[in-house]
């Protein structure tokens, strides 16, 4: 079975199964949506595989990745996660992911759902790639992120929101060879 040329995937059992059955999937469900949103503002300037490897500790100390949990944190919970040495203890990142758990909830009621906001981009179309890895941003990314920005997001830039619609389907940059590549 082919896959993406990616150096990870040789080694990291984990990392393989994240690319066989999770990255460039279309996600409609606004708690996956949510959680991959939290996950990719954590893996700003570090490895995936990193925050592949932490997500349970992440799940665990984020309230299962529930934001109607995390928009209610205060300042004690985010001390605990600065010394919860199981996450990336960023404290810029913990707040924005305080910040975010609101502006998602706010755009859930806006649209109806998340999901609704995210796709209404593309006009619910999948966009296909491939076989450029040195892409990190593209005119979509640039637009989605900017309109998170006004909306109040923290952490999502267009390299972050690039990469979060990657994970998340909108974008599928699989390789052309790879077996997970299917262009409709």
């Amino acid at each position: 079975m082919e896959r993406c040329n990616w150096k990870s995937l040789e080694y990291s059992q984990s990392y393989r199964l994240y690319h066989d059955t999770e990255w460039g999937t279309p996600s409609y469900d606004d708690a996956y949506l949510f959680e991959m949103l939290i996950l990719e503002s954590f893996h700003c300037g570090l490895s995936w595989l990193i925050i592949l490897n932490k997500r349970e500790s992440f799940r665990s100390a984020f309230g299962n990745f529930n934001p109607l949990i995390i928009k209610d944190y205060n300042e004690e919970k985010i001390k605990n996660l600065l010394n919860n040495k199981n996450i990336v203890r960023h404290e810029g990142k913990i707040r924005a992911t305080v910040n975010n758990s609101h502006c998602f909830l706010q755009i859930e009621k806006e649209f109806d759902s998340f999901s609704n906001y995210i796709w209404s981009f593309t006009n619910n179309k999948i966009i296909y790639g491939g076989d450029n890895p040195l892409v990190t941003k593209n005119d979509l990314s640039d637009r989605i992120s900017k309109d998170l920005k006004k909306r109040g997001f923290k952490f999502m830039g267009s390299v972050t929101t690039y990469s979060y619609l990657e994970a998340i389907g909108v974008l599928n940059n699989h390789s052309k060879n790879c077996f997970r590549y299917k262009e409709k």
